[in-house]
Order: structure tokens, then sequence, then C-alpha cells
């Protein structure tokens, strides 16, 4: 989401995990005696929060609150990447292009207007009127109409049979409910007229207001999702322009808990002060190196044009990098070594490129990459153009491609030529080829495997792939085409792992790191732990101290 530009609709909503979603129980439903019992929270953050309306805003801060106080027809199970009811008593496909949900009776917003079916039709209609280019209707792609037969149900025609994204969707960005009482129809809503309103249904209300100052939120009684309780009945949201005055804020006990973003150095320090807590948990990021299939060296375009001398490159390259020396030297171990085109933690992950290139358990071979070079024919050492970002993906990024440039060139089989321009500019000349060989990062749109796949590599001649990198795989595209359709979850990962194998062989990307999710508090924080899980989401609800 905010480590990217929003992706094309056609990208966006090709993917999926298989649910049935039935029932509204929770292996971690809270009881109501667990509510408010260690006095408030204090949490700080480096993110910024852009609209609370959920047709205007595309990214991490914005939608960190919109958890908080929206209701959602289906959310995240704590402790798994796989979604369950939430206002809703069940969802499902009654059909292969319907999917149908049943609401709970007797829900209503904090401002005492009834939710029903009128207000799920409403919210999702206004996202794809307004379609405002900084929101994420992109997102609902699929979504031909709402038809609302009662107070209770909701059945959204798709386009595609049988889409094994839409659950996911209704949990993600493009998901919350809104009170059409409350919110325009036709343009974006101003966060003071929602605060003002009230028209809040999630497990917390907004009691005051300072955008990107402070956010009080008061547990709201009337929530009746997954959680039940708030375990805190009252929570700060303490924003920070400068991370620095974060950490010194969270040393001096000023707030209970930092949540992104401190620096890899601040938090390696922070662990060592035994007040402090450092939480882990997998994270949704991604870091990796993108091949330009025309301009590389002996690309389509390039001089010398012969696809079998590229791969070679690619694949010496990849036998080349040790991902856990930058992992520990460059981010302090709070990014970890990623193996595949898919994050650990996510249904059908892989670890499709450790058992194929390098040592075979995740180190370097130069010997291997020398001969992958030497059995295609290609003369080293090989001049690589390798551009990198340094204001988008961190201050960090520098340091990190200092560190490939210099284990590519201690084989003796590369000369880099490592360069860096902004972001603005970076942007642009990406996807016009300017860069051979290049940097990019990844957050995903909802937690599934396929958000990592089908906007990198589904490529045609009426759809270009997020990259544009001109790699463009007819079987690759049938199968990602394909898995989305797959209501087995097990056949399903099968197929995303069968995806992700051939990606490994022909490389056109490698990955590199995976960010760790990364929250610091005081020791006597609780439920920290259990939000940090692959929904890559932070539920204020489940902390307490």
């Amino acid at each position: 989401m905010a480590l990217k530009p929003t992706i094309v609709a056609a990208a966006a909503a090709l993917s999926a995990t298989a649910l049935v979603l039935s029932g509204c129980s929770s292996s971690t439903t809270q009881k109501d005696g667990d509510s408010g019992s260690g006095g408030p929270l204090t949490v700080g953050t480096t993110d910024k929060v852009t609209s609370l309306d959920p047709a205007g805003s595309y990214d991490n801060g914005s939608f960190l609150v919109m958890q908080q106080v929206f209701p959602f027809l289906t959310s995240y199970k704590p402790g798994t990447a796989e979604t369950q009811p939430d206002i809703a008593e069940s969802a499902d496909f009654t059909n292969p292009t319907t999917y149908e949900v049943k609401l709970k009776k007797d829900l209503k917003f904090a401002n005492g207007h009834e939710l029903t079916s009128s207000d799920v039709k409403f919210s999702f209609d206004r996202q794809k009127k307004i379609a405002d280019p900084n929101g994420p209707s992109s997102l609902l792609g699929s979504l031909k109409s709402v038809k609302t037969p009662d107070d209770q149900t909701v059945q959204f025609e798709l386009s595609r049979p049988n889409d094994q994204t839409f659950p996911l969707v209704l949990a993600g960005p493009a998901g919350p409910i809104v009170d059409e009482e409350a919110f325009s129809p036709t343009k974006v809503t101003k966060d003071d007229e929602i605060v003002k309103a009230e028209a809040f249904g999630g497990p917390y209300q907004i009691d005051s207001y300072d955008l990107n100052k402070l956010v009080s939120y008061a547990a709201n009684p009337d929530y009746k999702g997954p959680l039940e309780k708030a375990k805190t009945d009252s929570v700060q949201m303490k924003y920070y322009s400068d991370a620095n005055n974060m950490k010194l804020d969270l040393q001096q006990g000023s707030i209970d808990v930092a949540w992104r973003s401190l620096s890899a150095t601040d938090i390696e320090d922070l662990g060592k002060d035994d007040k402090l807590s450092v939480h882990k948990g997998p994270g949704g990021e991604i870091r990796y190196i993108v091949f330009n299939f025309d301009t590389m060296p002996y690309g389509a375009k390039s001089s010398s044009p012969d696809p079998k001398k590229a791969l070679a490159i690619r694949q010496a390259m990849a036998d080349s990098v040790d991902r856990s020396a930058i992992a520990k030297d460059v981010y302090k171990d709070t990014y970890t070594p990623l193996y595949s085109f898919v994050p650990d933690g996510l249904p059908g992950a892989n670890q499709a490129l450790k058992g194929a290139y390098g040592n075979g358990d995740g180190g370097a071979d130069a010997e291997k990459a020398k001969k992958a070079l030497e059995d295609a024919g290609v003369t080293a050492p090989v001049d690589i153009k390798l551009q990198y970002n340094p204001d988008h993906y961190g201050p960090s990024s520098g340091d990190e491609y200092a560190k490939v440039k210099d284990q590519l060139e201690k084989t003796g089989l590369f000369k880099v030529d490592l360069q860096s321009t902004e972001w603005v500019q970076y942007s642009k000349d990406r996807t016009a080829d300017n860069y051979p060989v290049y940097q990019l990062g990844w957050f995903p749109d909802y937690s599934d495997a396929d958000n990592y796949l089908v906007p990198f590599f589904y490529d045609t001649k009426d759809t270009q792939s997020f990259l544009a990198n001109h790699f463009r795989d007819e079987k690759i595209n049938k199968q990602l085409t394909d898995q989305a359709s797959i209501a087995d979850s097990g056949k399903r990962e099968q197929a995303l792992g069968t995806i992700q194998d051939e990606l490994a062989k022909q490389l056109p990307t490698l990955p590199l790191l995976q960010g760790n999710q990364i929250a610091i508090a005081n020791k006597d924080v609780q439920g920290i732990d259990e939000t940090l899980d692959p929904s890559f989401q932070f539920r204020l609800a489940m902390l307490s101290k």
C-alpha cells in the first residue's frame, strides 16, 4: 500500500485465499470482564493519516485508524492471514458470480443509527462512484453491483466466477462500512464531520481528533465484531514527525508503545533497555531487485540480445547475494531473508530460491555463479547498472545496495555501477526503461499470496504489470488467472507454489528481504504479540497493561 503507487484494478483484484465463512465465533474472542482492566494506553507512531474517509485514502496510517473505528463484513482472524465474519453472520458464494453476506441482527453505529444492508450497499457504491485517485476503489475491479433483498442480506455480483480475492478485499482498505446518514454519496467527507457525527462502528470510537497530532479512542460498547470487547477502554495515538522524539518519549515512559517506524539502530538500542520489550511479527513488506528484460545485459533490446545469457546473469546474481548478511549488517535483523516471491507467513508461500541458488542453504556460492555464466558463454566481469532510491524506501537503502554491490563484485564476476535517483523521477524512469536493474519494494493491498504475484507478473497485451519490465509468460498468466478461482485451499496453495517454482527458474525479480512488524513497548503492556500476525494489522483492542 504505502510503499508503492496504486496498482491498476485488473492486477489488484486477481487474488486470494479460498474460504467459506459461516458463524461468528473466534478463538480469540475476549470476555466482557477483560475490558478496560489496566488503565489507558498511549501509542506512538510516525505514520500519517491522509483521510478518515475510506473512499479518500489508501495508506497505512489512515487504514490503521479505520481498523479501529469502522465495522467490516469480514476481518482477519488474529494469529492468521485467514478471514472470518466480523459484522457478518455468514458469507459465501451462492453461485459462481454472487457472493452473499448475511448481517448480524440489531447492528448500529455509535451515534445510534441502525446499520443495515443499505449502509453496506452505500459504502461500496460510493467507493466506485467517488473513485478518488488517493482511494482504494481500484480493489473493487471485480465488483459489478450490490443488491439488498432485505435489511440483513447483501448480494455482491462479481465479474469473475468464484473470485477468491473478494472476501479479502472486504477485510481491506476498500471494506469499511460507513453510515449513509453521515457520509456524502458523491465526495470524500471531511474528518471533522465524521468525528462530529460519531459515525463509527468498530471496536473503538473517536473521542477527540487532532489530525496527525493526537487521536483519542474510547471503547465502543455497541460493537458486535469477533473481539467483542476492547481490553482497554481508552487509548491515545500520538503522532510524531521525528522518530527520535518518539524514541525519547518511550524511554521516558510518556508513551507505552512505539509502532512504526524507528530505525534499525534505534530498535537495537531500545532492545538493551530493561524496561522495554521489542516485539517482532511477520511483515508484509518485501524488498527486491527488478530486471528489465529489454535493457539488462543481453536483454531483448540490448546491443547483443541473447535470452540464455540474460538468464544466466540473473541466475549468477541470485547465486552471489547473501541475504542474511544484508539483513544483519544493514537492518540489524529487523528484516529477514526472503527466498521466494511471496513472504513467509502467507498460505502458499514457499522458499523456491533457497535450494535453487547459492549454496542451497541461503548463502552465496561464487563458484556456482561462475559456472552459470561459463555454461551460457558469458564473459566476466559483467557490467551491471544498478539503480536504487534513497528516499522512498528509507534511509538505509544506500547501505543496502552498497552491500549488494560489494557482494556481487567480491565474486569477481560483476562490475557494478551503482546510482540513485529521488522517488519523483525514479518512479517515472523505471517504467520508461531507463534502469536495466533496479530496486523496488512492496506492501500488500490485502494479505494473500497472489497480491505479490499478479501485480508483478501478470502481463498481457491489454494489461501491463506493475513492474513494466517486459517479462511476459502466457503459461504463468493462465496459472495466475486460474488459481484465483480455486476454492479448495490445499489445491490453491499447491497452484501458488507451482507458480513460484516457475518464477524461480526465470527470475524476473530477485527477492531479497522481508520486513518484520516491530513494536516496542513497556514490559507491562500485553497483547502485542497476539496482533503481530500475517494479516499485518495492529489491533488496539487487543492491547492492555
